[in-house]
């Protein structure tokens, strides 16, 4: 690491050292005052070299994810994308560390993306997914070196690959063709180009349904023989989409079985009730060990001497955003039990110690995620420590001495990080892909906060300061409205609502974690339904104002944006801001909550939100009181609208009745439609259109 990586790396510390919490949370002290000595003198003596990060320089930084601990424990496997804005794409590459971080080496070095690697079980070679003969196939590369060999060839590419823990298969999922499509049905028509439903969901997050099924697939990893289908006839999927990925399927100890993630239930479009299923790799029996719980069930994984499978599970039925309960099955007799009864937060990444007595997971902590033990009565305790999210991978050694993690906050993306497995043991680095890039880089100032809302309860809210912040001088601010909208605001580097490069633009930046977010009990969290433009709206509007009654804050130039609900949230202050901000920015935001239950995909979602669809007696009141549409006569303000044609989670025509409304009211107003995109702008070339177009929107409107 160069001197100036190393002068970065100790700011970014400093910077984000732990913070005194309020209102019951946990409570750490603050730097003390050698700490802000040194912090004040390296600051100084980097100021000339450094500069505020610019969208290109963020678009341009390199993306860490997947770290995976070799069978010995001596090495780290992780995958590295790097974006090619010239070619409007990103290009992925697999890595390993030694665990001390002292080696590194690049496993793959093919122009096409090599991805999802897993180890085998003896250690000595790795599988991946790659691109570089079309669709994702499995190939495998000793480590030892040489060229990585082909093993499958199978139509339309494969997914979510592991390797059995005896060594002898793959599993994997693919897609399958088991219904008639158009031209089959009538061959005298085969030029026409038309889609028949006869059953709801006809489209899914970025897709349309068609004749595929995505099954579950095992293969000798010799590549020799069939792959065999173990969800043979099936019109059911695993993972779930869109989100789901290779933590929804397991195997067992023995490589006798596997547990895998699945809906079967006829009511897929209201229903969140997925179970998990076990599959005998001789026969193809399966069964259900969840049969009876009503919510989400996912990610099994088996301890590691057979006794118990391990899953995490919402309870409420047609409720996304319940508590994510970390549950326990045990193999021998059937029987669940929850072990995070003690525990008021979201279970997230999940792993087993060597032992099968704890396990290890991510979970949020107020505003941070934090690394948690849990053993097997419940008992638990917080392992890691400061500003930063603690949730990009999450693994332990065979020995179960050190665990290893992603870590990043406002100031630095994912990085991988090896600590004891105990609490507030020193984290070491193991990769340092952006250091070069970030020590020219000056990082800006984090502070907590937490504000009074109308009610009186406390709202945490992070406010983020331009490089070289001076409170005599005057700021734009920006407020931060959150998506989800059941989705904390913790210390996340994005690469589009990056609040470093926001506060580098010169913005002071406010981000309150209002009612409906969750790392702050599940009564916080369930405050925003059937709510959505009560009480998180006023949480919104407080820490708007308690930042606009600083005398740095320029009060003529202030806006509000946020995606998905946060773009929801955008509309409905549009409508009743009083005055408060210069502009607006939605991004895939819902405007007509009427319009968007009869486009959406996935029914649960509004039947929670809003109590039941739009005509129901009970719910129509929360429609009217609502939704944004309803308080379009108020609209007076310019606005900036984006969206996506292939989102169908929140359908761009969403977009569109909101933007019809500024331009008939006759109020500055630009929209922007990506045809290529879904929910989120993924293309580094669309990405940097929409920098752009965002801060010459938000910078060039002022009150009058």
């Amino acid at each position: 690491m160069n001197r100036h990586a190393y002068l970065f790396f100790l700011i970014v510390v400093l910077l984000a050292a732990p913070l005194t919490a309020q209102n019951g949370q946990n409570t750490r002290p603050l730097p003390d005052a050698l700490q802000k000595q040194l912090q004040e003198k390296i600051v100084a003596e980097q100021k000339e070299t450094l500069h505020p990060i610019t969208a290109e320089e963020l678009l341009a930084l390199k993306r860490v994810y997947a770290p995976a601990v070799s069978p010995d424990g001596k090495w780290v496997m992780y995958g590295v994308n790097t974006p090619d804005i010239e070619n409007n794409r990103g290009n992925s590459d697999l890595y390993l560390v030694s665990l001390d971080g002292s080696v590194r080496k690049q496993l793959t070095t093919s122009p096409a993306a090599d991805f999802g690697g897993v180890w085998s079980p003896d250690g000595k070679s790795i599988a991946f997914l790659s691109t570089r003969d079309g669709a994702p196939q499995i190939y495998v590369i000793a480590l030892s070196g040489g060229e990585a060999r082909k093993i499958t060839d199978i139509e339309g590419g494969v997914s979510n690959l592991s390797w059995s823990p005896d060594g002898a298969h793959f599993a994997f999922t693919s897609d399958v063709k088991l219904d008639e499509t158009i031209a089959e049905k009538y061959p005298d028509y085969d030029k026409a180009k038309v889609r028949i439903y006869d059953h709801i969901p006809v489209r899914h997050w970025d897709e349309w349904n068609d004749e595929k099924y995505r099954h579950l697939f095992v293969l000798p990893a010799d590549g020799r023989g069939e792959a065999r289908d173990l969800m043979e006839g099936e019109r059911f999927e695993t993972p779930l989409k869109p989100f789901g990925g290779a933590e929804q399927i397991a195997w067992s100890p023995d490589g006798k079985e596997i547990a895998y993630v699945s809906k079967k239930g006829p009511d897929y479009a209201s229903s969140t009730n997925s179970e998990i299923y076990i599959v005998s790799i001789a026969d193809g029996s399966t069964r259900n060990i969840t049969e009876g719980m009503p919510g989400f069930d996912r990610d099994p994984l088996y301890s590691p001497d057979g006794r118990w499978i391990a899953f995490h599970s919402m309870a409420r039925a047609g409720h996304e955003a319940d508590r994510n309960r970390l549950m326990l099955y045990d193999r021998e007799g059937g029987v669940v039990t929850e072990l995070s009864k003690t525990l008021d937060q979201w279970v997230g990444a999940t792993v087993w110690g060597p032992e099968s007595a704890q396990l290890y997971f991510a979970s949020e902590d107020g505003a941070t995620v934090q690394v948690y033990r849990m053993d097997l009565d419940g008992d638990w305790e917080i392992l890691t420590g400061g500003v930063y999210n603690h949730d990009a991978g999450l693994d332990i050694t065979p020995d179960g001495e050190t665990l290893v993690y992603g870590r990043r906050n406002f100031n630095a993306p994912t990085e991988l990080y090896a600590q004891k497995a105990e609490k507030d043991a020193r984290p070491v680095p193991l990769t340092g892909e952006n250091a070069a890039k970030l020590s020219t880089l000056t990082p800006v100032r984090i502070e907590e906060r937490w504000i009074p809302s109308t009610d009186g309860k406390k709202v945490q809210t992070w406010v983020v300061y331009p490089p070289d912040f001076d409170p005599e001088k005057k700021y734009p601010m920006i407020t931060y409205c959150q998506g989800g909208p059941q989705a904390t605001v913790s210390q996340f580097f994005s690469f589009a609502w990056n609040f470093m490069l926001m506060a580098s633009e010169g913005y002071v930046v406010v981000a309150p974690n209002r009612r409906g977010l969750p790392g702050f009990g599940q009564e916080w969290n369930d405050a925003i339904s059937q709510d959505w433009g009560g009480m998180p709206m006023q949480d919104i509007l407080a820490a708007t104002d308690a930042l606009l009654a600083e005398p740095y804050i320029d009060r003529d130039h202030v806006t509000a944006i946020g995606a998905s609900a946060g773009g929801y949230a955008v509309f409905w202050l549009a409508g009743n801001h009083e005055g408060r901000f210069s502009s607006f920015v939605s991004h895939c935001g819902v405007f007509n909550l009427e319009s968007m239950y009869g486009a959406t995909e996935e029914l649960w979602f509004t039947n929670w939100e809003n109590g039941g669809p739009y005509w129901d007696a009970d719910a129509r009141p929360n429609y009217d009181k609502h939704s944004p549409h309803r308080y379009a006569q108020n609209w007076d303000t310019p606005i900036l609208i984006i969206t996506g044609e292939y989102d169908f989670r929140v359908p761009y025509t969403q977009s569109l009745e909101a933007y019809t409304v500024a331009q008939v009211k006759g109020i500055p107003s630009k929209l922007i439609v990506y045809p290529d995109e879904n929910h989120w702008v993924l293309h580094p070339q669309e990405q940097m259109i929409w920098f752009k177009e965002f801060f010459d929107f938000i910078g060039t409107h002022r009150k009058q």
